[in-house]
């Protein structure tokens, strides 16, 4: 199990070629004709709908639109919903859809889904997103990783873990944790990150695996402390917590934050929106945003190459989902 989870990660994949080309002028005679629906296939308050809507704000303050984007949560079933309405919506130039890593395992987990995202139209991946293991504050005696692994396996398997969805990324990671560390927790499924993240605070759960975005504002607050990060290097947001791989441990997951639309959308569209995105990609505000808030922001991805990096990613999660199980991941 550890042998396996060590070599499928990290997710990035570092031969992705970046695209170089301006779309400009396949875009130019065509732009949204009405409002362009904005999914989320998460709950709000979480990443990707803090990213989706800094996002949506950008592209306003920037005139990139003719027209407005909206955003629209779409939670239900681990994304499923959102993946199914894009689905359901093919041929529209008019919808687009910000990604979680629930992109590749929700229709991996739910055959019967009838979702096949390879069709889907690629526009850009804008970061990689990093997580980070977070307890509260006033659980002082955990300090560190060793510490939290000896509070999690003295309380049998009662220790509650919050995360979003089951089947997604948090469950995922924490999976892999049970794995490495060898304890059972009892895993709490959230609508979205933003929602685990005020649990934890609120002491319901006792530890998370959110993303930065989602916990910083509590943890300025000084409601909640990070122990480890699971990312190659410590992030310039968190230059005094360690990775888990400076600790021994070798776990490093990160979740692709991509722009996507439905199968069939035209080539004009799907050139205009990689424009767009990558306006927005190159920006002060959201490169400033990816230092702040913890995100890998050093490779832009659009078009055919984000196509061949969600195969890849399919292909890895698919693998992992083997090796560890659904069932680990699900809690069925």
């Amino acid at each position: 199990m550890k042998k396996f989870l060590k070599s499928i990660l990290p997710l990035a994949v570092a031969a992705t070629a970046t695209v170089t080309f301006s779309a400009n002028a396949l875009a130019a005679d065509w732009k949204p004709k009405k409002p362009v629906e904005f999914i989320i296939m998460a709950g709000t308050g979480g990443g990707a709908d803090q990213i989706a809507r800094l996002l949506q704000g950008l592209i306003e303050k920037k005139n990139l639109s003719p027209r407005p984007f909206i955003p629209i949560n779409k939670p239900g079933g681990s994304g499923a919903e959102a993946l199914r309405y894009l689905q359901d919506k093919e041929g529209d130039d008019h919808t687009l859809l910000v990604t979680l890593n629930s992109f590749y395992t929700t229709p991996i987990i739910q055959e019967d889904l009838g979702v096949d995202v390879s069709k889907f139209t690629p526009v850009g991946r804008m970061a990689l997103d990093t997580f980070l293991l977070w307890v509260h504050n006033d659980q002082a005696d955990i300090k560190d990783l060793d510490s939290y692994v000896a509070a999690v396996k003295s309380t049998g398997n009662s220790w509650k873990v919050g995360g979003t969805g089951s089947g997604q990324e948090d469950s995922i990671l924490t999976a892999m944790m049970e794995a490495e560390f060898g304890y059972e927790v009892t895993y709490i499924p959230f609508p979205g990150g933003g929602t685990v993240a005020k649990n934890l605070v609120g002491k319901h759960i006792d530890s998370t695996v959110n993303n930065p975005a989602e916990q910083n504002e509590f943890y300025r607050a000084g409601n909640t402390k990070p122990l480890v990060q699971f990312t190659a290097e410590r992030m310039q947001a968190y230059p005094d917590i360690p990775t888990a791989k400076e600790l021994g441990v070798d776990i490093e997951y990160y979740m692709q934050r991509s722009i996507n639309g439905p199968p069939g959308m035209s080539a004009d569209a799907q050139a205009f929106y990689i424009d767009l995105f990558s306006q927005l990609y190159q920006s002060e505000e959201w490169q400033q945003f990816c230092i702040d808030d913890g995100l890998d922001c050093n490779e832009w991805s659009a078009g055919d190459d984000l196509a061949a990096f969600h195969a890849e990613q399919l292909k890895r999660h698919k693998a992992l989902i083997e090796e560890v199980g659904a069932e680990a991941i699900t809690g069925e």
